[in-house]
């Protein structure tokens, strides 16, 4: 069966098939939109729409992690933004977490929900509130949703804490008291506090030095042990991608061109685009000749993609297909999905 939905502001009609729950998946995310109205004129009507995320789908089974990699502006943080009902209501698709369509619930179905679904933003300083002290930041949600007993509060902040690699000392300090890495743990011990079950990392490493990313890398993944926890990585470093991740996704201008298992991506990647960015990754070996491939051109704009296949501005293997007809989705080795014409059967 196929729903054809209008989407918001009128901005376009889609067709898409409803997946169907499979519990090994503790997310499903089909063919999701989500567009940003552009005003424009004296009267501040709508002109265009900047097309974000235009028609993403993966899906994440328990326990794991899915990378999801690309330039700036290519819609991976509005993705889990989206995905996290964060940014409003979305343009089109299906966002299944546990089965339950995140945007068919009511507010008060959704508060409850909240709790299972956090997000590590990627400022650790900005994120933080400068007016609460560290105890109370970790704590005003716990408290909110009324997770653990009045008398039992003190000592469940202190254990999440001490996980985090937080003293208790720590609970009256303020967030400009602290390093980057332990504002960096804080926003960590805010999200795991609520007992999640998903979270996506918004670039978590992303403003620390090299040997703090390190430390906070180790310590995902000790808590993704611990609490069998599911993450949604974003970042731009793939080697960190490459180390924490089970599946990879790779997104170009709003769309995921390329996805499957990390060692079957980074062993053999498909697209052009996923070719041309691994290129990027360096190489610690001086002697090392390195292939870059070199893009030329800069990415379209989301409020006025090409025709067709989107990358084929900037694609050496582009033909008149590419500009004319936009590729679909097609499973070349088992798992592994690329958008790209060359892959046609």
């Amino acid at each position: 069966m196929s729903l054809r939905k209008e989407t918001a502001g009128g901005a376009a009609k889609e067709d898409y098939t409803p997946v169907t729950y499979d519990p090994q998946y503790i997310l499903m995310v089909n063919n999701l939109k989500k567009y940003f109205p552009v005003k424009g004129g004296m009267m501040s009507q709508t002109v265009g729409h900047v097309k974000a995320v235009d028609g993403v789908t993966f899906n994440l089974k328990r326990g794991t992690t899915m990378g999801l990699v690309g330039e700036s502006g290519c819609g991976k943080t509005t993705t889990g933004r989206t995905i996290l009902r964060l940014s409003g209501e979305k343009t089109g698709g299906q966002v299944l977490f546990n089965g339950k369509e995140i945007y068919d619930l009511s507010n008060k179905e959704m508060r409850a929900m909240r709790p299972k679904m956090q997000i590590i933003f990627q400022d650790p300083f900005s994120s933080l509130s400068p007016r609460l002290p560290v105890g109370e930041i970790i704590g005003e949600a716990v408290r909110e949703h009324n997770l653990v007993p009045k008398a039992e509060f003190n000592d469940y902040i202190d254990k999440v804490m001490d996980n985090c690699g937080l003293q208790p000392f720590h609970k009256e300090r303020y967030p400009h008291e602290f390093s980057g890495g332990q504002r960096q743990r804080i926003c960590i011990a805010r999200a795991l506090a609520l007992n999640p079950e998903f979270v996506v990392c918004d670039e978590p490493v992303s403003a620390l030095d090299v040997s703090i990313q390190a430390q906070i890398i180790n310590l995902l993944k000790d808590l993704q042990e611990q609490y069998s926890l599911t993450y949604l990585f974003i970042s731009h470093d793939l080697s960190v991608v490459e180390h924490i991740s089970d599946t990879v996704g790779v997104m170009y201008l709003g769309n995921l061109v390329e996805y499957g298992k990390t060692a079957d991506i980074f062993r053999n990647p498909l697209h052009p685009y996923t070719k041309a960015l691994f290129s990027a990754i360096p190489i610690p070996d001086p002697n090392a000749k390195m292939n870059r491939i070199v893009l030329e051109g800069s990415i379209p704009s989301p409020a006025n993609p090409p025709s067709g296949c989107k990358f084929h501005t900037r694609c050496a293997n582009c033909t008149k297909r590419c500009q004319e007809e936009a590729p679909v989705q097609r499973e070349v080795e088992p798992g592994h999905y690329v958008v790209c014409h060359l892959y046609d059967k």
